[in-house]
């Protein structure tokens, strides 16, 4: 009996990524990583948006091959990308039974194994043994407990005939992600797991992840996940030598290490820059000198000017090429955000608004001029909706919005628009902007004149932040304001929105964030 089960390997599982490179036009994205993820291993995969976070996901999963280098892969894999798209009428039950596939086929296969060994067929005993290893390997009696266990934990629609396009991006990621954990594969890569999730959903995800023998690869903004779960840090930013970084000791092993680095770079920047600026000195004066020989003194004798003018040629061209050897590197510096004083001026009154199946309970509220207010509830309150009305993208089933003095709102939705054929520039200006694009340090000048639908996710988020701050706005209204940033761009929006005079209402599942604006005046849904 022929058992074609693709069977986790368990402890003999391993993932080996091993110098991988991959360059996409003129863009290098992935330059000499490696990494070996095993069982029980956790990895976190931090830096800018657009180094080759999700790309490098994508490498090790076997969707995406390396210009050069190599993946070896011992064992069972799943992926969740950062979004689940639909297709035709799929529904959450065909997600679900997709990634089961494996499993249910391991319980059939024993099952006629068993039947086999029942009746004494020969060869039945190895048929059997081999298939209840398959079975044991999955741990497929509880498979399906395990995915609606992570449903409902995840907050996740649990009704298997609901079409998928019916839901939001999400909704869709946390079926994807419930399915995932409940289908004990060797190996986990998560693109931004913690993107939809609410309180409850991150504290069941980390626990999980924690809790498993699986690998695990994630690529993450959440600092709080990442200090929870990751046992290694793999750093995409560029580094002095151009190679990515890797970091033992979990998250606070990156973060010492990272700052370490960063010192050791600029201290040694500097003392090229002093050497450098030394050896110009010395050529200037051997220049100098080598002018001075070809115009001695009066009496000197052809021979004298001959041997005085050779040695001084080759002290210059020494000069030269000690000068050439001690050149500064200087790698381009990253990005740092640079947000435009905002004023204040209006408000906006809500009024016991309600929208019919999206914002139930109705709602009153003032956000007067620099007014804070952080917007709490769990996922389905009708948080974002509440965002939006804010903000005048809908108009409430009930109720009133009104709005005071000459006002102009800032609104970031949870997930950007469609990538648009425009370039980055163009949809900035027709955003009505102010100021130029290349102030903010949200994007690389590369970028600029690309289109949008070649950006990244991460520089796509980036792009909706620029067109948000386009016109100076007198309120932001933030919905996840963290998704799909990097790390040192959160902190420094976070720091931004401490100091700006602008009215700031906001929902976030950031647990650091929620931390950095736990005095501001609440609101649960």
């Amino acid at each position: 009996m022929s058992n074609s089960i693709v069977v986790p390997a368990r402890v003999r599982a391993q993932l080996t990524a091993t110098d991988l490179h991959l360059t996409r036009g003129d863009l290098k994205v992935l330059h000499g990583v490696g990494m070996t993820v095993t069982p029980g291993s956790r990895w976190g995969i931090v830096g800018e948006n657009g180094r080759g976070k999700s790309t490098l996901l994508h490498v090790l999963a076997g969707t995406l091959a390396p210009d050069s280098g190599t993946v070896r892969r011992a064992g069972t894999l799943g992926l969740a990308e950062q979004e689940l798209r639909t297709a035709g009428n799929a529904t959450v039950g065909d997600v679900i039974d997709a990634e089961l596939a494996e499993v249910r086929s391991a319980l059939r296969t024993l099952d006629a194994a068993g039947e086999a060994l029942a009746t004494g067929l020969d060869g039945a005993e190895d048929a059997y043994a081999a298939a209840l290893h398959a079975a044991e390997a999955r741990e497929a009696w509880d498979a399906d407990h395990r995915v609606e266990a992570a449903l409902a934990a995840l907050g996740a629609e649990q009704d298997r005939q609901r079409p998928l396009a019916a839901l939001s991006v999400g909704a869709r990621y946390r079926v994807r992600l419930a399915c995932l954990l409940g289908a004990g594969h060797d190996f986990l890569l998560l693109d931004e797991p913690t993107n939809h999730l609410d309180e409850a959903g991150l504290i069941f995800l980390t626990s999980r992840l924690r809790a498993t023998r699986s690998g695990v690869v994630l690529v993450s903004h959440d600092r709080a996940l990442l200090a929870d779960v990751a046992t290694s840090i793999i750093d995409l930013d560029p580094t002095r030598d151009d190679l990515p970084r890797v970091y033992g000791d979990g998250y606070a092993g990156y973060v010492a290490g990272r700052a370490a680095e960063q010192d050791r770079w600029a201290e040694d920047y500097e003392k090229q820059q002093a050497e450098h600026l030394r050896l110009e000195a010395s050529l200037a004066g051997a220049q100098d000198r080598l002018i001075d020989a070809w115009r001695p003194d009066k009496g000197v004798n052809k021979h004298k000017r001959a041997t005085r003018a050779s040695s001084t040629v080759r002290t210059f061209h020494r000069r030269q090429d000690e000068l050439a050897a001690h050149a500064v590197t200087m790698p381009e510096p990253p990005l740092r955000f640079t947000p435009p004083a905002l004023p204040r001026n209006g408000e906006i009154v809500l009024s016991e608004v309600t929208l019919d199946g999206r914002l139930p309970h109705p709602v009153s509220l003032v956000i007067g001029p620099s007014a804070r207010l952080h917007v709490d509830g769990r996922n389905g309150a009708g948080k974002s909706t509440l965002l939006a009305i804010v903000a005048g993208r809908l108009r409430p089933t009930s109720g009133h919005r009104r709005t005071a003095g000459k006002l102009r709102i800032g609104y970031l939705a949870q997930e950007s628009p469609a990538p648009a054929e425009a370039t980055a520039r163009q949809v900035y200006r027709a955003a009505g902007a102010s100021i130029p694009l290349e102030a903010l340090g949200l994007l690389e000048p590369r970028e600029l004149d690309r289109p949008v639908r070649h950006l990244s996710t991460g520089r796509r988020r980036r792009l909706d932040l620029a067109v948000l701050l386009a016109t100076r706005p007198h309120v932001l209204v933030l919905d996840e304001p963290t998704n799909h940033l990097s790390i040192p761009l959160v902190d420094d929006l976070t720091q931004a929105l401490g100091g700006t005079q602008a009215a700031v209402i906001l929902a976030t599942h950031d647990r650091t964030l929620r931390k950095d604006v736990a005095d501001w005046p609440h609101l649960t849904l």
